[in-house]
């Protein structure tokens, strides 16, 4: 994504694992749109109501088609991630949602 001109923070840089919920906060206080393989940072922001600045989730996609997607995603789906909408995509299927007012 850098490659491609986007201000990428990984977590790995960010020092040990400080856990979901900690990673989660600081993309949230960045204002960063935070991008991961796990399903728990849905269940975070959905069941658990924590703040977030967008999320992408891809429990599902192989490593070779990530770069690719997430250039379509983020063309496509900009403005609906600077609202903090939630992107999931599993397998062929994209779903847009948001947190509850």
């Amino acid at each position: 994504m850098r490659d491609r001109g986007h201000d990428v923070v990984e977590a790995r840089e960010l020092g040990p694992d400080p856990g979901d919920q900690a990673l989660l906060a600081r993309a949230s206080e960045d204002g960063r749109i935070l991008i991961t393989m796990d399903t728990d940072f849905g269940e975070l922001v959905h069941l658990h109501d924590l703040a977030h600045a967008g999320l992408v989730r891809l429990p599902d996609i192989p490593a070779a088609q990530r770069i690719a997607l997430m250039a379509e995603v983020l063309d496509r789906h900009r403005a609906a991630l600077e609202q903090r909408a939630i992107v999931t995509i599993r397998g062929r299927r994209l779903r847009v949602s948001y947190r509850p007012p």
